[in-house]
């Protein structure tokens, strides 16, 4: 399939109605098909120096790799603008560690009546066969929180994968599948009743 902003918009409509493809709404969204892995011991935040960097991304490549082995992913970023072909707010390092994604989407709040209150959200995206360490900069961009609403996804968006500044949460195609990885990982679990 060529990527092309209006098929992958088509895709995604059809597989995942129940809204947008914004990744901090997976966890709301799909409560049924959702956990979240923390990316270091203790349920800590930010890694600090390079070995809990390299703990950050052998989680994450190790989720990713039972989740995509053997497949193409698309990889999901986002900048936001207070217009919606307006020059982003903090392009960088969007612009500079994504430079394949094509421009697919917007998603725009504009429920203040305040236009200076207006958030367009665009998410880019790009295709590429998974292998582990092809996202490494920009899951570390993440850990660092230089960047948010990253997602990657199988090329059905069936399997979804969001990282973000502490661990990443998973989307899975049923309860099942859901369960088996977490408990396949669940050293990697946080203590919280919620699973938050």
């Amino acid at each position: 399939m060529t990527l092309t902003p209006s098929l992958l918009a088509a895709l995604w409509r059809e597989r995942r109605p129940s809204g947008p493809p914004i990744a901090h709404g997976f966890r709301s969204r799909y409560p049924d098909h959702w956990v979240r892995f923390h990316t270091l011991p203790g349920s800590k935040r930010y890694p600090e120096t390079e070995d809990e960097y390299a703990t950050v991304l052998e989680r994450h490549n190790a989720i990713l790799d039972e989740l995509f082995t053997g497949t193409d992913v698309f990889v999901v970023t986002a900048d936001w603008a207070g217009t919606p072909d307006g020059p982003a707010h903090h392009p960088e390092p969007r612009r500079t560690l994504h430079p394949r994604g094509i421009h697919w989407w917007t998603e725009s709040d504009t429920a203040d009546p305040d236009p200076d209150f207006h958030v367009h959200t665009r998410l880019y995206a790009d295709r590429r066969p998974w292998r582990p360490g092809c996202v490494d900069e920009l899951l570390r961009a993440v850990a660092d929180d230089r960047l948010a609403d990253v997602f990657l996804a199988d090329t059905g968006f069936r399997r979804m994968h969001h990282p973000y500044d502490g661990g990443a949460d998973v989307v899975l195609t049923t309860p099942d599948e859901r369960d088996r990885l977490r408990d396949r990982h669940e050293e990697w679990l946080s203590d919280h009743p919620t699973g938050l």
